[in-house]
């Protein structure tokens, strides 16, 4: 099965054909977080370049599935990991790939009607009091994944290939569970929306909170004491080069004088709120994630979420989550939070520090998901 997947997009793109694969230049990844930059990147696969007709070109790259899974373990963490770790990413991985990509025939036509309704999930409640947005894969067309975090990093196989022991054991981690996914026992083996970040800080989060408003058992807020930890041999295997340059993602602080604040959030929502006079939470997952927070002004008031939405409009760059308390100090805003991303599934480094304690990765995946199971899928 082949996997298309979206590299980038751009007036001109610049590529080489190499004898290992094709070279794009100047990449952009972490679009719209702080970590937000561009570098040169190899692929395998087939490469198309795709006019799109507004001045624009669009990079597409084509492979077998599995082998996008390995580089996509080795863009989100190091090939180094721990064995188990790299297990548990290869299912979680392959499973949120597939969940719309390809159902069970038993139930086709319920299958069918499912598959339409994820396709179409973005959401969004917009008027001029309350602006509730929250977006999923279906903003791409022409292809049906982009490389970015949006859906999962791919960074081809420039990392994958930096260390060939490394990245043996990575091939080892895909092929121990080829065609393993998580699915839901209670909703006909459906397979699991297996969503995953860097750090929960303490708690995991409810999807509900962060996407469509929609229950799944499997995906329970759970107490994770694993991810406070400073260990670098274990950060390294989770934040690759540039994730690195990020320290304080377990609890954080951020302050903005008023006039800073308002400027931001002016330039990031294209309102003019005027001068910021409260940023009030109004509701909360379990994990302490806001997902509607008041922004209250001297010339506007509205309600903003969802979580993604609100780390956007509170940053030049990205919040590191939603998960903080709001303190004045003066006339400075102070925001103190912990974690670093949506907080739902699979906590990255608590993962990777359960596989450093012996956890296996079915346990590890148990933990994070629960009541998923495990099946092998054709």
């Amino acid at each position: 099965m082949n996997i298309r997947v979206g590299i980038l997009t751009a007036p001109d793109i610049r590529w080489e054909q190499r004898p290992e694969g094709v070279l794009l230049h100047d990449v952009r990844i972490g679009i719209g977080f702080h970590w937000d930059r561009t570098e040169d990147q190899l692929f395998e696969g087939t490469m198309e370049i795709r006019d799109n007709g507004d001045r624009t070109k669009t990079a597409i790259n084509t492979l077998d599935v599995e082998d996008y899974l390995t580089s996509v373990i080795t863009s989100e963490m190091a090939a180094t990991s721990n064995i188990e770790l790299l297990k548990a990413h290869a299912v979680i991985s392959r499973s949120w790939l597939l969940r719309p990509m390809k159902r069970e025939t038993a139930n086709a036509e319920r299958e069918k009607t499912a598959s339409l309704k994820e396709k179409s999930s973005s959401g969004w409640q917009i008027s001029a009091e309350r602006r509730i947005v929250w977006y999923e894969r279906d903003a791409h067309v022409g292809f049906d994944v982009c490389a970015d975090d949006h859906c999962q990093r791919y960074e081809g196989i420039t990392r994958r290939d930096e260390h060939p022991e490394a990245a043996a054991r990575v091939r080892e981690a895909v092929e121990a569970t080829r065609g393993v996914v998580l699915v839901d026992p209670t909703d006909n083996d459906a397979i699991c929306d297996t969503r995953f970040y860097k750090c929960c800080g303490g708690r995991t989060e409810e999807f509900e909170t962060a996407w469509a408003p929609r229950h799944y058992r499997y995906l329970q807020s759970v107490e994770c004491p694993y991810c406070n930890t400073n260990d670098a041999r274990v950060l390294s295997q989770v934040l690759n080069n540039y994730d690195r340059e990020t320290q304080d993602f377990y609890r954080w602080t951020v302050r903005y004088t008023a006039e800073d604040l308002a400027t931001i959030i002016r330039e990031k929502s294209g309102i003019d709120f005027g001068n910021i006079e409260a940023l009030q939470p109004v509701k909360r997952g379990p994990s302490g994630r806001i997902y509607e927070l008041e922004i209250v002004g001297s010339k506007h008031k509205m309600i903003v979420g969802k979580e993604l939405e609100i780390r956007k409009w509170l940053s030049k760059t990205c919040l590191y989550s939603s998960a903080f308390e709001v303190e004045r100090e003066g006339t400075d805003f102070v925001l103190r939070g912990k974690g670093w991303g949506h907080g739902v599934g699979l906590c990255q480094i608590g993962a990777a520090v359960m596989a450093e304690k012996g956890y296996t990765y079915e346990q590890i995946l148990a933990y994070y998901y629960t009541n998923a199971q495990l099946k092998k899928i054709e």
